[in-house]
């Protein structure tokens, strides 16, 4: 059950240079505290679709998650989010 309780994380320098990567004029800067949230915000993104796609594979009577699960409950996680 450890791996069940190892916390999420991101590199704060990797999300900033994703989001960098997005941006259309290169003087475009993006501060710390806007890179901490939106590490946040993936690290909660990724753990609720982990424990939906567990949900959907224990309503199958599945004892592994496959993307399939992931699959299924895309759709609604991105309404969501």
């Amino acid at each position: 059950m450890a791996e069940a309780d190892a916390e999420l994380t991101f590199k704060k320098d990797t999300v900033g240079k994703l989001l960098s990567s997005f941006f259309k004029e290169d003087k475009t800067r993006i501060s710390g505290d806007a890179v901490l949230l939106m590490a946040e915000m993936l690290r909660i993104f990724i753990q609720e679709a982990a424990v939906r796609s567990q949900k959907q594979a224990d309503s199958e009577d599945c004892d592994q998650v496959d993307i399939e699960h992931f699959e299924k409950i895309l759709p609604q996680l991105l309404l969501d989010f």
